[in-house]
């Protein structure tokens, strides 16, 4: 489990796909940024049992277990080699109290701590002003506006690509593994 201040991350197990399920198919969820979706839960478990390398989906608690989201990172690949993307989610009353600012700084730490990568990506839609205020308070930078890059709910979105290179990361703030850690 990866520990933070006020919300810890742990990978999504198998037992965890029925509540997954329920959140990828509620519209709420995603919100208006986001595909329509609606996937069965077997479709899920297939997803979940064939794709565990490329994409790895962790749940974010709240100190006293509750459920309320989940951050993801995954692998996309290019011509000039893989590059590495989050994305993440939380259930609508839990957004806007700093949960995912710290689910994606978490995600960040693990990346930079567990894997030989000199960035990490995300992208947002133009509109979607939350999320981009999430990535900027966890040192992302704007590197630009990718138009018409996405398909949702009848028409095409432009996005804005995020990063943050490996010497803009400073501070780590997860806290479990850390050896200033007091016991």
């Amino acid at each position: 489990m990866l520990e933070g201040k006020l919300i810890n991350l742990r990978v999504l197990e198998k037992e965890d796909l029925p509540f997954f399920a329920e959140w990828i198919n509620k519209p709420e969820f995603y919100g208006e940024h986001n595909p329509l979706r609606q996937v069965s839960r077997t479709e899920i478990e297939k997803t979940f049992e064939k794709t565990a390398l490329e994409l790895k989906n962790f749940v974010v608690e709240k100190k006293d277990g509750s459920k309320i989201g989940f951050v993801c990172h995954f692998t996309l690949t290019h011509p000039v080699g893989k590059l590495l993307e989050i994305g993440y989610s939380l259930i609508p009353s839990e957004r806007g109290k700093g949960y995912c600012t710290e689910a994606v700084q978490i995600m960040v730490d693990y990346l930079f701590l567990s894997r030989d990568v000199i960035r990490v990506q995300a992208c947002t839609d133009t509109r979607n002003v939350a999320s981009q205020r999430v990535l900027e308070k966890a040192g992302f930078k704007k590197e630009g506006l990718m138009r018409k890059y996405f398909f949702l709910r009848g028409g095409f979105r432009d996005a804005y690509l995020y990063s943050i290179l490996r010497e803009e990361w400073k501070d780590p703030k997860i806290i479990a593994g850390r050896p200033d850690r007091q016991g």
